[in-house]
C-alpha cells in the first residue's frame, strides 16, 4: 500500500498514449477484475480454513478438543495471531524479487494462515452477527472501491495520513494484546473502520493509476495484481473485524 504519484513522469508514458481508448478500457477492466478475483478467492480460502479449524477445535470454548486447547489456550496462540504479520513483512521485503507465481502461492498461503487466526471469532461472536457484519462490510467495501475507481479527484494527498493512521493502529493493537483494555479496543475499532474505509478507496485508485501509467511487462502486471489483491484483502478483513468488534453480538 505504498504511495503513488499520478503524474506520468513518475510511471513512464501513460498507456492511454500508446493504445486506443477501447484497448485501455478493456485492459484496465481485465486487470481490476483479476485483482478482485484474487481477493475474493483469498477471502474464500480464509473462510473455509476458519470454519474447518473451528470444527476441529470443538466449536465452543466449553467443549474444546485437544487441538482447540493447543490452538487457543497454549502459547501457540501467539504464533497463530502473529503469523499473518510475519507474512505481510515477508511480502514487503520480498515482493520485488518474487515471480508472479510465487507471489500468488504466498498470497493464498497467507490467506490460509489468516483463516486460522480468524477462526477464534467463530467462538466469540454469534453466527448471525458474523454473517450480518460480513455483508455490511461487503456492501461498504464495494461502494468505497467503486468510489475510488470512478472519482476524478486524486486521493493521493490522503495516502500519507492513512498510512500513519494504519501504523498507529498496528502499534495500539499490539499494545492492547497485553493491556486487554476494552476502552482502547473500542477506540481502535472505531478509528480502524475509518482508516480502512479510506484505504479501500485510496488503494483502488492507486491500482488504477499504476496500471494506466505503468510500462511493466505481463509478469509485472501479474505481480501488481497479486499485491493489489493483498492490499484490498487486508482492507476488507480489517474493516470486517472492526465492525464485528463494534456491533457484533457475542456468545
Amino acid at each position: 500500500m505504498s504511495n503513488f504519484d499520478p503524474n506520468a513522469s513518475a510511471w513512464g508514458t501513460p498507456i492511454a498514449q500508446q493504445r486506443s481508448a477501447a484497448e485501455v478500457d478493456q485492459g484496465l477492466r481485465s486487470f481490476m477484475l483479476g485483482v478482485y478475483n484474487h481477493m475474493i478467492t483469498g477471502l474464500a480460502v480464509s473462510g473455509l480454513v476458519a470454519m474447518g479449524t473451528n470444527m476441529l477445535a470443538g466449536g465452543s470454548r466449553r467443549t474444546l478438543t485437544p487441538f482447540g486447547e493447543l490452538l487457543y489456550v497454549s502459547p501457540l496462540k501467539w504464533v497463530v495471531m502473529l503469523a499473518p504479520l510475519a507474512f505481510i513483512l515477508l511480502f514487503s521485503f520480498r515482493a520485488d524479487k518474487m515471480s508472479a507465481s510465487s507471489a500468488r502461492a504466498m498470497f493464498y498461503a497467507f490467506a490460509a494462515v489468516m483463516g486460522l487466526s480468524l477462526s477464534s471469532i467463530l467462538m466469540v461472536f454469534t453466527g448471525g452477527s458474523i454473517v450480518q457484519m460480513f455483508f455490511v462490510t461487503a456492501a461498504a467495501f464495494g461502494g468505497l472501491s467503486l468510489a475510488g475507481y470512478t472519482t476524478k479527484k486524486s486521493l493521493s494527498g490522503m495516502g500519507s495520513f492513512l498510512i500513519m493512521g494504519l501504523i498507529g493502529l498496528v502499534i495500539a493493537s499490539l499494545v492492547n494484546l497485553f493491556m486487554q483494555s476494552s476502552a482502547l479496543s473500542f477506540a481502535i475499532s472505531a478509528i480502524g473502520v475509518l482508516v480502512f474505509a479510506g484505504l479501500t478507496a485510496w488503494d483502488t485508485q492507486r491500482l488504477k493509476e499504476m496500471y494506466l501509467y505503468g510500462e511493466g511487462t505481463a509478469e509485472d502486471l501479474a505481480k501488481l495484481s497479486i499485491n493489489g489483491a493483498l492490499s484490498l484483502y487486508l482492507n476488507f478483513i480489517n474493516m470486517f473485524q472492526m465492525l464485528l468488534n463494534l456491533f457484533g453480538s457475542r456468545e
